[in-house]
């Protein structure tokens, strides 16, 4: 038993030297925050062999990271046009790993965030895995919003699965083998985050594509991988999440006019589970005066969510008919010579 422990162990720390941390950062006032990320990854045990980050486009972020971080760390900025696609492209690009692990730049690593989120690969079939994202409120966690919604603010919500198999990561904890970006392609440029504007689903279109060309692999979710992730006092009010889930509505859109009909089957089953149970659970409570206000709350959230999110849904699709997206996505090559 003790030999297996060591095997074991050592197993896990040649896994860990053998894959590279990308954190993508953008915004100057997120400089500490990004400092503070940094360092919970180069605390974790055994540590990462490769840690990058990549500055979007902001060259006084870039000199104050480089100030503040130690010359381990690779600090470089984004190669093309703005966005996280792009940032993580230019990481990929760069990467000596194995493994590709990327991290949010406002989240902190847990003690063994690293660890847990590469023993999911110890099954060949996997290609990707993803680990949990817990609120870190600024302000304290408002009780207006219901936990199905937690995603609108970066975070693991109810209705996620605790582990198992999943049709992507949360953007904010996921790791990939290398080689699949070998045989897939790179993340879409045209897709995801563009500075504050809450675009996303760049994950989740990656991941559908690599279902479609690699179709043994295996996305999972791995206990153990938890991160804390900062949810500023600008995030909980009503305005954010109508726009949050306006420009869900379109990125959801876009990845229904890049992939089929199943390319939404989480969300359908979410809308027709989580989401009435929800209401069901407010409603009650509502009306039995236990904690009425923040039931009412919760209803109004969970029906302007989707609302929100229809309408950007509508808005995408008839944009997208009448200008097409681009389907494909930059090879490794491509990106690293760009």
């Amino acid at each position: 038993m003790h030999d297996q422990a060591v095997v074991s162990e050592q197993a896990l720390s040649s896994r860990s030297a053998r894959a590279t941390v990308v954190v993508c950062a953008f915004a100057s006032g997120r400089l500490g925050q990004t400092v503070d990320c940094v360092r919970s990854v180069l605390r974790q045990d055994p540590a990462p062999g490769q840690v990058i980050v990549v500055v979007d486009h902001n060259e006084p972020l870039k000199v104050e990271l480089r100030a503040r971080l130690p010359d381990e760390v690779e600090i470089v900025a984004s190669q093309g046009g703005r966005g996280l696609s792009t940032a993580r492209n230019t990481a990929i690009g760069r990467s000596r790993g194995e493994y590709i692990v990327f991290l949010d730049d406002d989240a902190i690593a847990g003690e063994h965030w690293l660890a847990g989120l590469l023993s999911g690969f110890d099954n060949a079939d996997v290609i990707a895995t993803g680990g949990h994202a817990r609120p870190l409120w600024e302000t304290g966690a408002p009780g207006w919003l219901p936990p199905e919604l937690l995603w609108v603010v970066g975070c693991s919500y109810a209705g996620l699965a605790e582990s198992g198999v999943v049709r992507n990561p949360l953007g904010c904890n996921m790791a990939f083998r290398a080689d699949l970006f070998q045989r897939v392609g790179m993340f879409n440029p045209g897709i995801g985050r563009l500075g504050s504007l809450p675009l996303g689903c760049e994950e989740t279109e990656f991941c559908l594509r690599a279902a479609r060309r690699a179709p043994a692999g295996r996305v999972v979710l791995t206990g153990g991988a938890e991160i804390d992730h900062r949810v500023p006092a600008a995030r909980v009010t009503a305005s954010y999440l109508l726009r949050r889930c306006f420009f869900e509505g379109i990125s959801k859109a876009l990845v229904r006019r890049l992939g089929d009909r199943r390319s939404l089957a989480s969300e359908r089953d979410y809308l027709r589970h989580a989401l009435p149970q929800r209401l069901r659970t407010s409603a009650r409570r509502a009306l039995t005066g236990h904690g009425a206000q923040d039931a009412v709350g919760q209803v109004g959230a969970v029906l302007g969510s989707v609302g929100a999110a229809g309408i950007g849904y509508l808005v995408g699709s008839v944009a997208f008919a009448v200008r097409p997206p681009a389907s494909g996505a930059p090879s490794p090559r491509l990106a690293e010579d760009a």
